[in-house]
Formats: structure tokens, sequence, C-alpha cells
């Protein structure tokens, strides 16, 4: 949350708001006049998919000029980037009247929009028109948010605190006005009203936006905080291809973001208990814990196909690949990951690491038939689109369905061989339990497709008290996504990859870096216990946000917006990653806590992120199987529908 401005400059900012009559001025022509405001309220109580409105020429444009300037002359912006954006965003501007003089001087128009943004005219406009009930005019919430190509912000509802409107004011180019194909747009998602069994009702967002605003130069976009309702996002800013003209001032989406929130202690307006109220109304409380049942996909847990290899877990009898175990996995694996040196090189690397990256994974009999399917967009399946928005957007099919048989695969089908016969095989459930040493039992497994400039899956933690074995066989085909030196590895352990590298080098990822596309799947180092039971809106975290979508972590350790600011003797929380590439598996022992990512597909990639990913329970030995299988039933729900 923003910091609240001192008290005498709060005393200061009424005085000049009581006795300046220059405030109207500083609007556009008739904005504050009640045909105006009548016609706005007309429109915000007709739009959709929630209320909001869009106003146009809302400030003198000669003012707002002036503010432009400043900005740009003398406003520092700071690279961020974590799993749900990526920005460069200025410090917080709520306590400008607590400045120095001489850097007040340099801000004199930006102080003129302060004022005017949270004058009691103005504030009266805005709750008039949205019906938000009463603004406080003490509690000023403002930053500046920089979009440049590759820039973006994800979905989320904005309810934080005591926040009751949002608002955007852009501040884009003037001499050059903003096209809609470069991006950069508001984004508004509608909500369906779900049921669970005792009737109580939900709003889940849909997986798709219905609602596009493009910015404009002196344009105002603004909506009454709702939880549960008023899920949003920005488009990403895109990269000019070839084709388009260079001039385009390099597309850089400037805006003021901000919120009025409720009266504060003090104010005439001021309702006790107000701010807790609203907490309790949090949309992500509301739609955590019974409403994850509305998640899609949901984990879809089956037995290996073949007998349990867990069933004589409490025997000294080994786990052996027998001679049709061997000859089916040569179908579809690299030869030498089969031989016995090979697999104990694995498990001792594992013992160490609980991380294991292996390049060429597939055998040369299925990959290039693979790789031609998903080249030639071949893969006819009914892919499905993952859901709430605000935790993931992602197509994806499942190897095993409880509402309908799943698809067989053909000879002339390798994705679906892959997905139907070879991963959720006992063959293959055995040659991990040899390769990590682990006794395992159930596992679920997904196909996944992260279509460029929409798709991503948002920072999640691992409830299961035991520890759950988690792998991803990444297909992209394309190249450019960071790892691409791994291509043409030859297979084997040595290319095992447990360092936290991003980007195949040094574990360390500019948030800066314009080639940066996304899509790589990272794991890190969550809260503690302690903190994450104040969860609130944003799951424990506290490190603050202009952005709106909340804070994303609570220590350096383990902010992925950190990814370049941490040095070499310096622990920046990422445990494993995996870049998407060409036929590489990651397998990795995710413990309760740990947080996986699947970073925002850019449209500047190349092409999609393809891969299977799956989960297995891992049976504690020293336990008995009917106390572990009790465990299961709890943790049900743990995993993909994280």
């Amino acid at each position: 949350m923003k910091r609240k401005a001192p008290e005498e400059a709060v005393r200061g900012l009424a005085k000049r708001q009581a006795t300046d009559s220059s405030i109207e001025s500083r609007f556009g022509v008739d904005i504050l006049s009640k045909d105006t405001l009548d016609r706005y309220a007309k429109d915000y109580a007709g739009s959709q998919p929630y209320k909001h409105a869009v106003v146009r020429s809302l400030v003198d444009d000669k003012l707002l000029r002036s503010v432009r300037k400043e900005i740009i002359d003398n406003i520092h912006f700071t690279p961020k980037e974590t799993d749900i954006y990526k920005i460069h965003q200025s410090g917080d501007l709520a306590n400008l009247s607590g400045l120095p003089e001489t850097a007040l001087k340099k801000l004199p128009s930006l102080l003129k929009l302060r004022d005017a943004l949270y004058s009691p005219d103005f504030r009266e406009w805005i709750a008039t028109v949205s019906g938000s009930g009463a603004l406080s005019g003490q509690k000023t919430d403002m930053a500046v948010n920089v979009y440049v190509p590759g820039c973006h912000l994800l979905c989320h509802d904005d309810v934080i605190g005591s926040r009751r409107v949002s608002y955007i004011l852009y501040l884009t180019d003037p001499n050059t006005p903003w096209q809609p194909s470069w991006g950069g747009a508001l984004r508004l998602y509608p909500t369906d009203v779900k049921l669970d069994k005792e009737g109580k009702e939900y709003k889940v967002p849909r997986p798709e936006f219905d609602k596009v605003i493009p910015p404009q130069w002196n344009q105002l976009s603004f909506f009454a905080v709702q939880p549960g309702e008023s899920f949003h996002d920005v488009e990403e800013v895109y990269h000019r291809t070839s084709a388009e003209s260079t001039e385009d001032g390099g597309r850089v989406r400037m805006a003021i973001s901000g919120w009025f929130h409720i009266p504060q202690e003090g104010e005439g307006d001021f309702e006790p208990g107000l701010e807790a109220k609203l907490a309790e109304m949090s949309s992500l409380q509301q739609l955590q814990g019974q409403a994850e049942q509305f998640d899609e996909p949901q984990l879809e847990w089956q037995d290996a196909k073949g007998p349990d290899i867990a069933k004589n877990a409490g025997d000294d009898e080994d786990v052996e690949l027998t001679e049709d175990d061997l000859q089916f996995l040569l179908i579809y694996m690299t030869p030498m990951y089969l031989t016995p040196d090979t697999v104990e090189e694995l498990n001792e690397l594992f013992e160490e690491e609980s991380t294991l990256q292996l390049a060429n994974f597939l055998s040369k009999r299925i990959a290039p038939r693979l790789m031609q399917q998903i080249d030639s967009d071949a893969v006819n399946r009914d892919f499905k689109t993952s859901l709430p928005p605000y935790k993931h957007r992602y197509k994806y099919l499942s190897s095993s369905s409880t509402q309908r048989p799943p698809p067989v695969a053909s000879k002339d089908d390798p994705y679906g061989d892959v997905l139907l016969n070879f991963l959720p095989s006992l063959a293959f459930q055995k040659w991990l339990s040899l390769a990590t040493g682990l006794t395992l039992k159930r596992s679920a497994v997904l196909a996944r497709r992260f279509r460029k400039s929409l798709d991503y899956q948002l920072a999640q933690g691992y409830s299961g008290d035991e520890p759950q074995l988690e792998y991803t066989l990444c297909i992209t085909p394309s190249t450019g996504w960071g790892g691409d030196e791994t291509e043409n590895a030859e297979p084997g352990p040595e290319h095992s990859n447990s360092n936290g590298d991003v980007n195949g080098s040094d574990g360390k990822q500019s948030s800066d870096d314009e080639d940066n596309v996304g899509g790589y799947e990272l794991y890190m180092a969550g809260d503690d216990d302690d903190d994450a039971s104040d969860a609130g809106s944003d799951h424990g975290v506290t490190i603050p946000s202009g952005t709106g979508a909340g804070n994303r972590r609570s220590s350096k350790k383990a902010d992925p917006a950190v990814y370049q600011a941490a040095q070499d003797d310096e622990d920046d929380g990422i445990l494993f990653s995996n870049p998407a590439s060409w036929n590489t598996l990651s397998i990795a022992l995710r413990d309760k806590g740990v947080l996986k990512f699947v970073k925002y597909v850019s449209k500047k990639a190349q092409g999609d992120r393809w891969d299977f990913t799956g989960c297995v329970e891992v049976l504690d030995d020293g336990e008995n199987e009917d106390a572990a299988s009790e465990d299961v039933e709890e943790e049900e729900f743990n995993g993909f529908a994280d």
C-alpha cells in the first residue's frame, strides 16, 4: 500500500485546495459541468462487462503537456519484472508535497495536476459518475508507469486495502497519436456466476477479455474497485515489425495510474471499520478455498498403465525395468538415458540437487515426427482454455478425463502418442523412480500450449505436506527463447541444469532485456509459513506496486523482479528454471511453499511454447500406505489447480 502523506503535507494540500480558484481551469472545457457529469454518469451506468468510464480531453492540454515534459526531464524510472508484469515505474508520487523545495520547483505542473485530481470538486465528480461513495482527499495514491515494447500487466482486480476507484490518465506522445495495433490497451474481463454444492455464489472471470480500451493522449479511464468483478489487464506493447513505419515515437505508453480511497480518519465521511470490511470482501480471499473447484484444469490423478509400483513400497524388492519395459521405452526415449550407468548418475545428481535437466530426451524415432507435427500445426485435438485468468491462461489437454474417455493416439499422431501412451505408462514411471530414487504413486499429465501475446501461468505455491515430483517435457520447436544452446547438445546427465539459469547463462535475467520473450518456467523460494498466514489479497506479499497488480513478494531474496539486481554472493530465491526449448526434460522435487510460474509469452516470440507437464505423488517409505492414502485425499486440488 502507498504511504500516507505526512500530517503537515495534508494540511498544506487542504489549504491549497480550499483557496485555489483555478482548479476548474486545470481541466478540459466543461469537464466539471453538470451536463458533462450527467452524460458520463449515464454512459457509466450502461457500460459492460462491468461499469467503467472513458473521458476524453480530461485535463487542460497545455497543463498536461507541461506535466509530461516535467516527468521526462525530472523523474527516474526503474525497470521491474515479476511473473505478472514487466514495466518501468516511477517512485510513489503520493507525497509530492513532502518533497524538498528544490525538487518541487522542478515539478510545478505535476503538483497542480495532483491537486486537481484529488480536489473536492473532481472527487465529487468521480464519486457521482461511478456511484462509489465518498472519496478521500487525504490519501492520494499515484505513480507514473511507462510501458515500452515488451511491457505488459496481466489479469488482476486491484482489490487491495482501502481502494475504491481505479484510474489511468494517459500521457502518450500528443504529437504522435497512439495506434491500437501497437497494443498497450486496457482490457476488461467479464465474469460468470457459479454455484458451489451449497448454492453459494462465486464470480469467476472468463479466460478472455471482451472490452478493449486503447491508450489516447489526455484520456482518463476509471472504474470502481469491486471484489470478484473488476478484473482487467494491460495489453503488451508490441515491438515494431519490419513492415511497420518507424515513425511511432518508440511506442512509449506513459500513464499516471492511481486510486481514490475511502475517506480516512478525520475526514467528514469516514466510516469506522469500513476498511476492515472491504478487506473481508477481497476477491482473492473469496475465490480461494472452495472456489478452487471452478479452476480449470483440475488435477486428474491416474494410476500408471500397469500394476501400481508403490504397492510393494514396504518390501525390500527394488523397482526394475523388465525387457518389455525397455523395448517400450526405446520407442520414445534416447537410448543413453536407459543405460544403467546413466540412470545411476542421474540418481546421484538428483539426490544432490533435487533437480535434473536432460537434453534431447525423446528418441530420434519420434522427435522428428513430433516437431513436424507441431511445426505444421497438425495437432488436431480439442484443446480447452485454462481459467481463472488471474491465475493462468493457456490451452491444455489432459491424458485422463473423468468427463470423457481420452482420444486414442494413432501412428500418425506422435503428440497424442506421447501424451496418452508414453508419459502415463508404468514403464516411464518406473524409469522416473529409478532416476530419482523415489517411490512414486499416482500421476497427472497435462499437455500445454502457451500462445504468444496471450498466455502465462502466474506464481502459485504448492501446499501439500509431502514433496511432489514434477516434470516438464518442453517441446517448443521455435528458437530465440534464451536456452537455444541446448538444442544441439549431446544427451547426457552433464546437461542437467539446477543453477537457476533463466537464459542459459548465469541465472540473472535483466528485467529490461528487450530480447526477453518470456516463456520460461521458474521455481522460486516462497514466503515463510509465518508470513503466509497474512495472505490478504496477494498471498502475504508486501513490496508496494503501483501497477494495481498488488505486491508480489515479501523480500528481495525471493522477489522475481530482482533478476538483474542480485550479485554473485546473493541468494535471489531462484531454485530452478527451464527456458522454452526443444526436447528437454526437466525434473524437480517440489516442497511445500515453493512457487512456480511460466512467464507470459511475448508477441515477439518466434512461436508458441509447447510442453507436457506432470506431477507424481511421492510415497514416504517411512509411513504406512494407509496414512499416505489419507494425505492424498487432502491434497486433491494441489498441482495444476494451483
